[in-house]
């Protein structure tokens, strides 16, 4: 199967060696895509009876934390399929032209992907509906009384989707991803270990076993990270003229104040914040984002979901917690409040 060009549609490419050098290491056939077996075989599944009909796939919805491989899985259908894939972003889809611009432009069963789609403009929103569900988009022509509507039938296509939060998106335009709703889930040490393992060979490292734990354990289960944290650890031992051994990879990670958890400075800060200023909590997002000086966005997309998969916080309706485990990761000793509170 041949290899599909891979367009950008209204959305500015990137350039430079990292770029390519991210793309070298994304999986090109399913066998190198490790971990998330469930969401898969429901993959295989819905494009082989799609295959059988000589139809495209539905459409799919992917959601889950930064960093688990839904533009990956995207990459991958449309190479599964052979065809096209088209890729822009809800922010980057500003108005209904712009959308109609993308969707007339698609070949016959090319995979359209849209990352972070709860940033979609509403009425940009409710002119997907109609392409999604009957393959045609109703466009407007005009102002006032002479105003009139004329409609395009669009070539068969899929609409492959990305979030980061699934509750932002419409009950609406949920409803009509019909090929399913897949939550990516963290990995785990092992198959981050495989990962670094498969992307140390791409860059031509030699990475021992002992080495691709250490990364592992700090890279908060995400594939994304790995690559990032592997990257820095290569630089430092090509700058140093040594090998990429376990003592290299503890001082590149030190260096990046990367702790033994996974858990950057900015981490810790939340952490810090929390028990410190607010006694543990609980308090809310946007008051701990203030004291933080971050937007409240960034700690619920990016520092909240791995700490809690890690039980360092918890969230409840009245706010954020401090959980017994960040006190001792932090070296503070746990009030007695906290422990009757987590009992």
């Amino acid at each position: 199967m041949s290899t599909p060009n891979e367009p950008i549609a209204n959305e500015s490419q990137q350039s430079g060696d990292g770029t390519h050098l991210d793309k070298a290491l994304r999986p090109d056939v399913w066998d190198d895509y490790v971990g998330q077996d469930t969401i898969k075989e429901n993959l295989h599944i819905l494009l082989e009876a799609a295959k059988e009909r000589s139809h495209p796939p539905e459409h799919i919805l992917f959601y889950g934390p930064p960093g688990l491989g839904k533009t990956t899985l995207a990459h991958l259908i449309a190479k599964q399929i052979g065809t096209q894939i088209k890729i822009t972003s809800g922010p980057s889809i500003e108005k209904v032209g712009d959308l109609a611009s993308i969707l007339t432009n698609l070949s016959d069963g090319d995979v359209l992907f849209i990352d972070e789609i709860h940033r979609l403009n509403k009425t940009v929103e409710e002119v997907l509906y109609p392409a999604m569900e009957s393959g045609n988009i109703d466009i407007i022509i005009g102002k006032g009384p002479s105003a009139r509507t004329i409609q395009l039938e669009l070539p068969p296509f899929t609409l492959i989707a990305a979030t980061t939060r699934v509750a932002m998106i419409s009950s609406p335009l949920r409803s009509r991803f019909s090929g399913g709703t897949h939550r990516l889930e963290f990995y785990s040490e092992e198959n981050i270990a495989s990962i670094l393992t498969r992307s140390a060979g791409i860059l031509g490292i030699t990475l021992d076993a002992e080495a691709a734990g250490e990364i592992a354990r700090r890279s908060r289960q995400t594939p994304r990270t790995a690559n990032f944290l592997l990257k820095r650890c290569r630089d430092l031992a090509q700058v140093k003229k040594e090998e990429l051994s376990i003592k290299t990879v503890k001082d590149a990670l030190r260096m990046l104040d990367i702790d033994e958890k996974g858990l950057s400075k900015a981490d810790r800060d939340v952490l810090n914040i929390l028990i410190e200023n607010f006694n543990g909590g609980p308090v809310g997002v946007n008051t701990l984002a203030t004291s933080l000086n971050e937007e409240s966005a960034t700690i619920e997309e990016f520092h909240e979901p791995y700490l809690l998969q890690i039980g360092m916080i918890e969230r409840t309706p009245r706010g954020r917690l401090a959980t017994i485990k960040a006190y001792e990761h932090l070296g503070i000793d746990v009030p007695m409040s906290v422990q009757e509170r987590m009992l």
